[in-house]
């Protein structure tokens, strides 16, 4: 059973949050609205004519279509199937279809518009696949896990856009940064039913751990009054009469209170990580290249003990081959990593490990090894450990081809933890896992007595683990930089506006400049009666101009526009600009002789 009788209401304009565990049918929810899949009892009404966009965890397309084809010629559902030669014919005769295709596409990063869709990373299909889902213009939104295999320059901008939107949005997400600024409702999921808070995610934080101490404290009133009412129920078995029917009833709705179990298994993790000397690695003089395509070169760093680095930087621009050439995966063109002798890596990856869809998680584990050493002389058996990673022994004999997308990520995680290395290499780790999970692993890596390295564009995640990172800018050129990924970001942010107003005071010294150095004629003319007349007219058209340039600017930051007046908009506000600065030049020329 993954849910069971529940019901929600979704309204005009809201951005809900749907969060729940691993396995407990986020993504069968979302399938089910979108109409993809069917469900066993209840009812899903729509408004008359609502337009519906789902974004899919896992897009898949065909190998052979081009990008602008696969974003215009819109795949319909299984159930909603219809002839795509003639969709994508009546499509392309759309020129205002293929502009918005184009726009969306090229804010995205995409630009062969040509290119086929077999040809691309899986990066880049998730940004296909959002554009054929923002080119339709829905009134609702379904997004499963839009910022996974998106860089972090592709998630800011998706976060603004969605935060601007007046679509109404469903989406499943494990970023709580993301959830954070776009969401003002949070939905969760658990023990099979819902559970809906007005706020955004630290709201539900909040408000979810006072839900559970309210339900902690029910349960133990209700298990007080249990063994009062359980007594009476054994001691009169034979002189219950007809009136005393209300108070057996009564018994068994406090039966159920008493017995639930409020499923919080926020195990914590410790262990040892192992005896790690002085010597970590030593990159001297590093390079690496793909044909014309600089990843690494000249790179020189002294890794430290115990360091916790973070990785951060666009997609193509080389940081899971930067991990595969230290791992000795890749083969460097110059230079070396030089790696200490008791270093023993812990490698977790994008791809992650192929299982046998025969076997059973715990089989998966017990292959590595039956007992996992934690350090100080403890052991776990692979059954218990696996139980600090939310398998319960009852999850734990599940065929592992049964297993959710998030639940084989985690099962994965573990595979990597109990092998009880000193230097872990996490490469996008955050991705498909639940919140839950990620706190888990968070609070190991926190107190992790070893080396790290992660590449992830989880901000949230980055700022709780690491303590510096290396920000890769592409064609080799590589930043390192103190601190937390929120400090870089917030560096960047000042960089960018203190340029703005350089350039902006530059414009105003060149127009002072060119005014003051203007020749003046020696006495001073009056205009003439044509220039008065242009004068004013000038007077009055920079008043409007800049009215209109209000207005537009005002409506650009309410986030209540649709796409289409949004595009508008951002096709006049240059030529607006243009127009004033034509206009003010000619007004200041003419205002010396007024």
């Amino acid at each position: 059973m993954l849910f069971h009788d529940i019901s929600f209401t979704i309204n005009e304009r809201e951005h809900i949050g749907l969060i729940a565990k691993n396995g407990t049918g986020k993504s069968t929810l979302l399938s089910i609205l979108s109409g993809d899949e069917g469900y066993d009892e209840g009812k899903i009404i729509f408004r008359n004519d609502l337009k519906v966009g789902y974004l899919e965890q896992t897009p898949v397309f065909d190998a052979e279509l081009t990008v602008l084809e696969a974003v215009i010629g819109i795949k319909e559902s299984t159930s909603q199937q219809v002839n795509k030669s003639t969709s994508l014919q009546d499509n392309q005769e759309s020129s205002e279809m293929q502009l918005l295709a184009k726009q969306t596409l090229t804010q995205l990063k995409i630009t062969d518009f040509n290119q086929k869709m077999g040809e691309l990373s899986g990066g880049q299909v998730k940004r296909v696949a959002l554009s054929r889902v923002l080119v339709q213009s829905p009134d609702m939104l379904i997004l499963d896990e839009p910022t996974n295999h998106l860089d972090l320059e592709m998630i800011e901008w998706l976060e603004n856009y969605l935060g601007r939107s007046t679509m109404a949005i469903l989406m499943v997400t494990h970023d709580r940064y993301f959830l954070d600024r776009i969401c003002s409702q949070i939905i969760e999921m658990d023990d099979s039913r819902i559970y809906s808070y007005k706020g955004n995610y630290s709201y539900y934080l909040e408000k979810r751990q006072e839900r559970l101490e309210n339900l902690s404290n029910e349960i133990t009133r209700a298990n007080n009054l249990y063994r009062t009412e359980l007594d009476w129920m054994r001691r009169m078995p034979c002189a219950r009469g007809h009136k005393a029917k209300y108070r057996e009833d009564a018994f068994y709705e406090l039966e159920k209170i008493a017995k639930q179990r409020i499923s919080e298994r926020n195990v914590r993790l410790e262990m040892s990580g192992g005896y790690i000397g002085n010597k970590i690695f030593v990159a001297q003089n590093a390079s690496k290249s793909f044909g014309d395509k600089i990843i690494l070169k000249d790179f020189n760093y002294t890794f430290s003990r115990y360091e916790k680095m973070g990785i951060v930087g666009n997609n193509g621009a080389g940081k899971s081959t930067f991990i595969k050439t230290l791992l000795g995966l890749e083969s460097l063109d110059e230079g070396k990593f030089d790696i200490g002798s008791t270093v023993r890596f812990g490698y977790y990856s994008q791809e992650g490990l192929k299982f046998r869809n025969d076997q059973k998680v715990i089989d998966a584990v017990r292959d590595i090894a039956e007992y996992v050493d934690m350090g100080d002389g403890e052991k776990l058996s692979a059954s218990q450990f696996l139980q600090h990673f939310l398998f319960s022994p009852k999850e734990q004999h599940t065929y592992i081809h049964k297993l959710s997308g998030g639940e084989r990520r985690r099962l994965y995680l573990c595979t990597v933890l109990m092998r009880n290395p000193n230097f872990l290499i996490l490469d996008e780790p955050t991705n498909d896992l639940d919140i839950v999970t990620l706190q888990i692993l968070e609070d190991y890596l926190t107190k992790f007595k070893g080396c790290l390295i992660v590449v992830s564009h989880d901000r949230y995640f980055m700022d709780k683990v690491v303590d510096h990172i290396l920000v890769f800018h592409g064609e080799g050129r590589i930043q390192d930089l103190p601190g937390s990924y929120s400090l870089y970001r917030a560096a960047e942010d000042k960089k960018q506006s203190d340029t703005t107003l350089q350039n902006t005071k530059k414009k105003e010294d060149t127009t002072t400049a060119a005014a003051t150095t203007r020749q003046r004629p020696a006495e001073k003319r009056r205009l003439s009666f044509k220039e008065k007349r242009e004068f004013e007219q000038l007077t009055a058209d920079i008043d409007a101009l800049e009215a209109e340039k209000k207005k537009i600017e005002d409506g650009l930051s309410s986030g209540c526009l649709d796409t289409d007046t949004i595009i508008k908009h951002s096709k006049r506000l240059p030529l607006l600009n243009e127009e004033l600065d034509e206009k003010s030049m000619r007004w200041l020329e003419l205002s010396e002789f007024a």
